[in-house]
């Protein structure tokens, strides 16, 4: 379940579904997935599915990763990246293979004591976590050349917007009364771009901290 052919699939897979970038299809390769869920799902770690970590919360499947990180690096790599919810700590940790840095929010406190055991297991030393809302980010190492948000809000948090650098990319699902959709949202001199990506199946992004 943890060979590299097992690996390889879920690449030869992944770009089957479009994802092109190859410094990401290397970081999801190099990046042992199984140590990021409870050891009973571990078999199931490389299937192309979401899986349940606790507290209401899950794994994204690996496409939408993938995707979501694509999407963050298209236009260029970014130096600084906030994370929006932790979780895992899988995609924390495939873009810490990607970017100078990664600071990343979560609110469970238990999730949060997880992924930083298993970012230590990986030796990812360039990932800052911070136990908090989500919502609010972390205005104090702002502006953000990229942020990702692993939650679903109502709308585009106007907080994270404004944490954003002149040509920084957000990349995000948002929730409405048809779905949700996966957009990316772009910084300008003079406003926000923002593209939609695709429809996307988040869990919805929560406020406060437990």
């Amino acid at each position: 379940m943890t060979s590299q052919r097992t690996r390889q699939r879920l690449i030869e897979r992944l770009r089957k579904k479009g994802i092109r970038h190859q410094a990401v299809l290397e970081a999801m390769r190099n990046t042992p997935r199984h140590i990021f869920v409870d050891e009973a799902l571990a078999s199931r770690a490389y299937e192309e599915t979401a899986l349940p970590i606790g507290h209401g919360q899950t794994i994204s499947q690996p496409y939408t990763v993938a995707r979501m990180t694509e999407a963050l690096l298209e236009a260029g790599v970014p130096e600084m990246v906030l994370e929006i919810g932790t979780g895992s700590g899988y995609q924390c940790a495939i873009l810490a293979q990607l970017v100078r840095r990664v600071y990343s929010v979560e609110r469970i406190s238990a999730l949060l004591d997880q992924a930083r055991l298993r970012f230590r297991e990986l030796g990812l030393r360039n990932i800052r976590l911070k136990h908090s809302d989500g919502g609010i980010g972390i205005p104090e190492y702002a502006p953000f050349d990229g942020i990702l948000v692993t939650a679903a809000p109502l709308g585009l948090p106007q907080t994270l917007l404004d944490q954003l650098a002149v040509g920084g990319r957000l990349v995000i699902p948002i929730q409405s009364e048809k779905g949700q959709v996966m957009v990316r949202v772009t910084r300008t001199s003079d406003g926000f771009q923002q593209e939609h990506l695709e429809s996307a199946n988040f869990v919805p992004l929560m406020g406060g901290m437990i």
